[in-house]
């Protein structure tokens, strides 16, 4: 159970749990905030073979780890395991159905629909943070981290698209299927990307989502196809991140007041990301020239 040292509702909630003996719980605690430093902290303290991810707001069902068990020992080449998260907000549930799930389309448009999945298992590109599962042989050390260039004090958004992004490339299957289940009932967040009504999100956290998106992108594509994606982005945009084409739509269309300044953000974010990205990759060839 990874913690901070000031939170005294969970601290108190492990001594009852230790007490209890049901399960061997082990309390890793973290002094940095945010979502990945607590997700790397975890992975360091993993001993077994499979680490189970799913969210705070998120229980697994009844048969969620043996099915998780399943896929592993299937195939030794599965890197990663995820299932549908059934949403449950607003009094309803959410119960349609989606073929296509976790897939990078061209010329760069991410599909997730996990929440929404239907069919049998299949491999797919990459998972969701509320239900994913990996072999700790493909993220065992410094091998994969949580991305820690990723911005957000709270839940950093697309920390999930780029883990389970990197251990695709790095070799590894990774395998959707909705007889995977968790039960997902969203919860406000309490940082900048609160989302507490509908279309309330600060310019600062599409910033952000904008900033981590475009960080995905630059590292899942190379070459010709990366200018794709960056130019596909640019002109239609993704989600809260508007393009162009989203901007005109959103304005003229839906006649949204905010369209303009969620526009701008998007592309605040955009151009942070390039410059940090073009920074890394000279200091990594500065390195390499030194060493």
């Amino acid at each position: 159970m990874v913690c901070r040292g000031a939170d005294e509702e969970t601290q108190a909630w492990l001594a009852i749990e230790k007490s209890r003996a049901r399960l061997p719980l082990v309390k890793v605690e973290v002094s940095q905030g945010g979502q990945v430093a607590a997700l790397n902290a975890g992975l360091d303290a993993v001993t077994g073979d499979i680490v189970a991810i799913t969210d705070d707001d998120a229980a697994p069902r009844p048969a969620w780890l043996q099915r998780i068990e399943a896929h592993f020992a299937s195939a030794p080449d599965v890197g990663g395991v995820g299932g549908r998260d059934w949403v449950h907000e607003h009094g309803a549930t959410l119960d349609a159905s989606e073929p296509e799930v976790g897939r990078w389309q061209f010329p760069g448009r991410a599909i997730g629909n996990h929440h929404l999945g239907v069919g049998a298992a299949r491999d797919v590109d990459f998972l969701k943070g509320a239900n994913m599962s990996y072999r700790v042989s493909a993220v065992r050390g410094k091998a994969i981290r949580f991305d820690t260039r990723l911005r957000g004090t709270g839940a950093q958004v697309n920390n999930d698209m780029a883990f389970a992004s990197a251990v695709r490339r790095a070799g590894w299957r990774l395998v959707y299927d909705p007889a995977v289940e968790v039960d997902h009932y969203p919860a406000q967040r309490f940082d900048e990307d609160a989302r507490a009504v509908r279309g309330s999100r600060s310019w600062v956290a599409i910033e952000n989502e904008s900033y981590n998106l475009h960080l995905v992108i630059r590292d899942e594509y190379r070459g010709v196809r990366r200018r794709i994606a960056l130019m596909w982005l640019t002109a239609v945009g993704h989600g809260a991140c508007l393009g162009w084409l989203n901007l005109a739509r959103a304005r003229v269309v839906h006649r949204e007041g905010t369209a303009l300044q969620r526009w701008r953000a998007a592309r605040s974010g955009a151009a942070i990301a390039k410059k940090d990205f073009s920074q890394r990759r000279l200091r990594n060839a500065q390195g390499e020239f030194a060493g």
